[in-house]
């Protein structure tokens, strides 16, 4: 070693904890970067501390904020080769761009992370010379906890000088960037805008990080889980075209699901089972997978035969991510019935041409409708998840199409079940075709109109073979809607938008809604291949808006299906007062979905109530599939306490306004156990059908709120803490709510801010809770719209 180079270490060494060396040269100090060797066996000693002790600080830490497509700096903190990549400064939440990006899915677009830094991005980990002195003052993540021990959040309710904004310019420097970085935003550390680690936080991360930040191998397979692999793989390989086929249909259905065996026998009230993911291969069981990653699932697999592989879920579960889908005995045989045993034949695969890949109509022309529809239908939940957990982690543009929350139905796919509609929808595969047939360079206003003329033709058809099917005997009552088989809790959802994201749960949450969905199988599958297999976050800006206006026509059915059980007076009525201050061409849109459709409702109507009668009617006939986890009661509050809490779901008016989308809160009962409760904010629009102005189509004065029991939503913008004495306190300020003033004062009174020395603390509990409640469905939080008030 020469000694200008002596030199400079020893100065490293002399100013470590500075960070002050303006303009360093990385490569002189430590030598050249080169991709390091990360992981170590499992039963080794560094194995055994990242897992045991530094992978919950990183998740429960890091993840939090650092986890979906919208992470800071595109930085994945959820797994080993996730933190290995780093970061980049590229965005892929870029919704003026006029071009589609280059795809950067972990696991998918890139193997190893050679590949990655040949895609730009850059390392937080060191990457020159492996000694304890290079491995802080040369790794950005080390350099970043260093910078918020030195500068500690300033001690204020509502930070300054911090922008919480989704679409921040994000600043994402390397390691040669950082002490410009540290002079120019000294208070903006790690965990950004949130309280400092620990001592033991601290430490346990810079010892880890000094000693080479090795990580643990993938865990093994046990034998008992690979068994039911080799199961479900023999299941979707066998050589039919049948099988071939039926597989292809299941994959594009569950490419995002995070599957897991509920047949194990495992204790899964008290521990998340393992989860795993169903990918395409070139290869078939037995072999090493070589993945098939394309920018749809339904893309060209450019091989001659694709496989079906099932691979373990290697990052951390995150809630906003997270469709858990149970594989299990009674589930295998359904398909079976559905896919194998079913009646019909198979003389030639689809090809994977766009124009007959994208379109499920035409791709899967062979597979019965009722085989179809019942797949979905099994898990509807997960089904309609896969918009709202798939790839938009962050899409106000694409959920300004739904209301802040509404039912959903279905119709029954057996009253369905018959040749003729199976040959209607046959016939209809021109009308049927769907934007995603599109590349992801997309110029969105003639593809409007183009689309506008065949869904338009679409509904005449449909109108016309619907007005004969019921003359010819059928009557239209609520029989027509799915029960469930009198077990299936996925017959009713609630759809819930939080502004730029949403959730999907069972049951019909809530007072009665302002509007409703009834949905039949093409609808269900237009909407599975518009949002989910289809849509394309790293497409320019023209791909999703024609996904978002071609949305407006699925919206519209949907509800022109709920409405038609109505009076048939009443119906182009009803659909109006959902639209107010809507345009002329809106009104004649609205008409033209209404009218064609003549036969009278023959549900008996007792009150002129209709659509709230209609509700009354269906909850009456759901009720044995209704599922009520997320009511308030049997808490472990007192039953007083539990009517207090069931008052804020009256809760109306203007002054709803000033609070967040999604409020997270704890309440500690008298018995002394914590029971959480989500509260969310439901903002009334006049309508929703302008693309842009939405805020002129906010109507505050209707806002409401819904309380339910347990954690809903994955992206929490407020906590509350309270003590279960305080309930009626709570309720009061909630009611009373008319200013901005008030609602601080609500906070002041019961908020865990994100200043707060107790944020940490509460994020914990808060996450065992969850943990503990909801085994299943748990996922670490995302505090990325977490408020600054």
């Amino acid at each position: 070693m020469n000694l200008r180079r002596l030199f400079s270490i020893l100065l490293v060494v002399i100013f470590s904890g500075c960070a002050t060396y303006a303009g360093l040269n990385y490569d002189e100090l430590f030598g050249k970067e080169e991709v390091q060797q990360r992981t170590v066996e499992l039963d080794s000693p560094p194995s055994d501390f990242f897992v045991n002790q530094v992978k919950p600080i990183i998740d429960n830490r890091c993840v939090v904020c650092h986890a979906c497509y919208d992470a800071p700096c595109q930085l994945k903190m959820s797994s080993v080769e996730g933190i290995d990549r780093g970061a980049s400064k590229a965005l892929v939440y870029q919704g003026t761009r006029l071009t589609a990006a280059t795809q950067t899915r972990l696991f998918e677009d890139a193997q190893t992370t050679t590949e990655w830094r040949n895609l730009s991005f850059h390392p937080i980990l060191n990457e020159r010379i492996q000694t304890p002195t290079a491995n802080v003052q040369a790794g950005l993540i080390a350099r970043m906890l260093q910078q918020k021990e030195n500068h500690p959040l300033p001690d204020q309710k509502q930070l300054e000088g911090f922008d919480f904004s989704t679409d921040r310019q994000q600043e994402c420097p390397s390691i040669e960037e950082v002490d410009k970085y540290e002079q120019d935003y000294p208070t903006w550390g790690m965990p950004y805008g949130m309280p400092n680690l620990d001592k033991y936080e601290y430490s346990t991360l810079m010892t880890w990080l000094q000693n080479g930040a090795t990580m643990n191998e993938p865990l093994p397979i046990s034998y008992e889980q690979q068994q039911l692999i080799d199961k479900y793989e023999t299941f979707l390989n066998k050589n039919s075209l049948k099988s071939q086929l039926s597989a292809r249909y299941i994959y594009e259905h569950l490419f995002l699901s995070h599957l897991y065996f509920s047949d194990l026998g495992d204790d899964e009230s008290t521990h998340s089972p393992r989860f795993f993911n169903l990918v395409r291969s070139a290869t078939p069981p037995g072999e090493p997978l070589e993945r098939i990653a394309t920018r749809r699932p339904y893309g060209d697999p450019g091989v001659e035969r694709v496989y079906y592989r099932i691979i373990p879920e290697q990052g951390t579960t995150v809630s906003k991510t997270h469709l858990p889908f149970a594989l299990n005995n009674e589930r295998i045989d359904n398909w079976t019935t559905w896919f194998v045993d079913a009646d019909y034949q198979v003389n030639a695969l689809p090809s994977y041409r766009i124009n007959v890949a994208a379109n499920p109509l035409t791709a899967f022309t062979d597979l019965p409708v009722h085989s179809r529809y019942r797949f979905m239908l099994d898990n509807a939940q997960n089904t309609i998840g896969g918009f709202i957990k798939g790839p938009v982690c962050r899409g106000q543009l694409a959920l300004n199409v739904i209301n802040d929350r509404f039912w959903v139905f279905f119709i029954d796919p057996e009253k369905s079940d018959i040749p003729e509609i199976n040959e209607f929808y046959q016939s209809q595969a021109v009308n049927l075709k769907l934007p995603s047939e599109l590349d992801s360079n997309t110029v969105p206003v003639l593809n409007w109109v183009k689309y506008s003329r065949q869904q338009a033709r679409y509904l005449e058809a449909k109108s016309n073979f619907v007005n004969d099917f019921f003359e010819k005997g059928e009557y239209l009552n609520s029989n027509i809607i799915w029960q469930g088989d009198g077990t299936n809790d996925n017959a009713a959802l609630t759809i819930f938008r939080h502004f730029d994201s949403a959730s999907v749960v069972q049951g019909l949450v809530g007072q009665p809604p302002k509007t409703a969905w009834i949905l039949d199988y093409a609808l269900l599958e237009r909407i599975h291949y518009l949002l989910v297999a289809g849509f394309d976050i790293y497409g320019n800006f023209g791909h999703q808006l024609i996904t978002r206006m071609f949305m407006d026509f699925l919206r519209l059915e949907g509800e022109t299906n709920f409405i038609s059980l109505l009076p048939h007076e009443m119906r182009h009525i009803e659909h109006s007062s959902w639209y107010k201050n809507q345009s002329s061409q809106m009104s004649d849109y609205l008409q033209r979905n209404v009218r064609p459709f003549a036969q009278q409702s023959q549900i008996p109507y007792q009150t002129n109530n209709y659509k709230n009668e209609l509700y009354d009617i269906l909850t009456t006939m759901l009720k044995p599939v209704l599922n009520a986890r997320y009511e308030i009661e049997q808490t472990e509050l007192t039953l007083e306490s539990e009517i207090h809490l069931q008052k804020i779901d009256l809760i109306k008016g203007r002054g709803l306004a000033y609070l967040p989308e999604t409020i997270m809160m704890l309440i500690e009962s008298e018995s002394g156990k914590d029971e959480v409760f989500t509260l969310m904010h439901n903002s009334a629009h006049t309508n929703i059908s302008s693309l842009f102005d939405e805020a002129s189509n906010r109507d505050p004065e209707n806002d409401d709120l819904t309380l339910v029991k347990g954690v809903l939503g994955s992206y929490p913008e407020a906590f509350l803490l309270v003590n279960e004495k305080q309930i009626p306190k709570l309720v009061n300020m909630l009611s009373s709510l008319s200013t901005e003033e008030d609602y601080i004062k609500l906070l002041d009174q019961f908020g865990i801010r994100r200043s707060d020395e107790r944020f940490w603390p509460f994020s914990d509990r808060l996450h065992a809770w969850y943990q503990q409640d909801q085994p299943i469905e748990f996922g670490l939080l995302d505090y990325n719209r977490f408020e600054n008030r």
